[in-house]
């Protein structure tokens, strides 16, 4: 059980910790300052949905290039496919690209170019969960909505010593947030939550002599802050094993386009065989020749596997009859292609490889 806090001690959390967001508040290109009007929906929402499972470092050049690309929901509505899951490329998790792309036409088709404002409208378009709905919501919208990411999971898990672990603990957490979330200033409020919890509030030797909540605070008092919060053993990834292709013409080497649906669908990518339990060789190969499958490996940890690619090799004669399926890309110029991060580790061991 968490430990129960006076209602007064409560009720302070979010004028304090308010105050400190006021002369600390990180600056972010999706954000306004305090006290500034609220930033975009489409701004909001966009970064929202880089920054799942994704750091504030690794989104905020990708943030800038799409912004500067599409700065709209207009714009990018009307964006190719190809050409939004090209620019993705290396942010991972590819579903949300596809995603954010539905949402942005969905927004144009059903809501005339303007998000809603509402958490329920907000979570009936494609892509939003009840997270980035809160998000939007509270943060461009000025709505009460209880915002809880894993910053703020591990702040109310120190101020209220939650013993129950994550993930079951999810509920408890946020519940706990709604307790101390404020009827005005949601947003900056929600704000104020993640910057503590990725400045000071750290998940390793959490800064509690600067915390503005360090009275209030549980952890801190039991003296265990890094204690929290408490996390279930996670099980070990299961391994798969593919093989990944390499054909290479007069300067080019042959790329393909994903299926629509499933992991890295509709990316550009080098060709591959089924990923498996053992390795398959050269099933699925694109065409037939004298492949060469080296030493070389390449590793990639997806959400819920392990893959290990072994790199098969092929040089085609400008005479060859063969067509297979897909575009020849000037190996010069590879970089420009948006391959996915698995695709882009292979092309470089291959040109180091043969470089070296």
């Amino acid at each position: 059980m968490p430990v129960d806090m006076p209602l007064e001690e409560r009720v302070e959390i979010p004028a304090a910790l308010l105050r400190w967001y006021d002369a600390h508040a990180r600056a972010l290109p999706w954000r306004s300052p305090p006290g500034a009007p609220a930033p975009a929906a489409y701004r909001v929402w966009l970064s929202e949905v880089m920054l799942q499972q994704t750091t504030v470092a690794a989104v905020k050049s990708y943030f800038e290039a799409f912004t500067t690309r599409w700065p709209t929901v207009e714009a990018l509505a009307a964006a190719d496919e190809a050409e939004v899951m090209s620019a993705w490329a290396g942010l991972g998790y590819y579903a949300r690209a596809r995603n954010m792309l539905a949402c942005a036409r969905a927004v144009m088709r059903d809501h005339g170019g303007c998000f809603p404002d509402t958490e329920t409208e907000l979570r009936a378009l494609p892509g939003i969960g009840a997270y980035t709905a809160a998000a939007v919501a509270a943060i461009a919208f000025g709505r009460r909505a209880v915002v809880v990411d894993a910053n703020v999971e591990r702040v109310v898990a120190r101020l209220f010593a939650v013993e129950e672990a994550l993930p079951a603990a999810k509920a408890v957490l946020h519940a706990l947030a709604d307790s101390i979330t404020p009827p005005t200033r949601a947003g900056d409020f929600a704000q104020a939550m993640m910057d503590l919890g990725a400045t000071l509030c750290s998940p390793r030797k959490p800064a509690c002599a600067l915390c503005p909540l360090q009275a209030p605070c549980a952890a801190r008092a039991l003296g265990t802050a890094e204690r929290f919060p408490i996390k279930a053993a996670t099980k070990a990834r299961p391994r798969r094993f593919g093989t990944v292709f390499w054909v290479e013409r007069d300067g080019h080497v042959l790329l393909v386009t994903r299926e629509s649906k499933g992991l890295l669908g509709g990316m550009r990518a080098l060709p591959t065989g089924p990923w498996q339990d053992e390795a398959p060789g050269l099933a699925d190969a694109p065409l037939g020749g004298d492949w060469r499958i080296g030493a070389t490996e390449v590793s990639h940890v997806f959400t819920h596997f392990a893959l290990d690619l072994a790199i098969a090799r092929l040089r085609v004669e400008k005479g060859c009859t063969e067509k297979p399926a897909g575009e020849w890309w000037p190996i010069q110029r590879l970089d420009t292609a948006g391959l996915p991060t698995v695709f882009a580790k292979a092309a470089r061991k291959v040109l180091e490889d043969r470089n070296g």
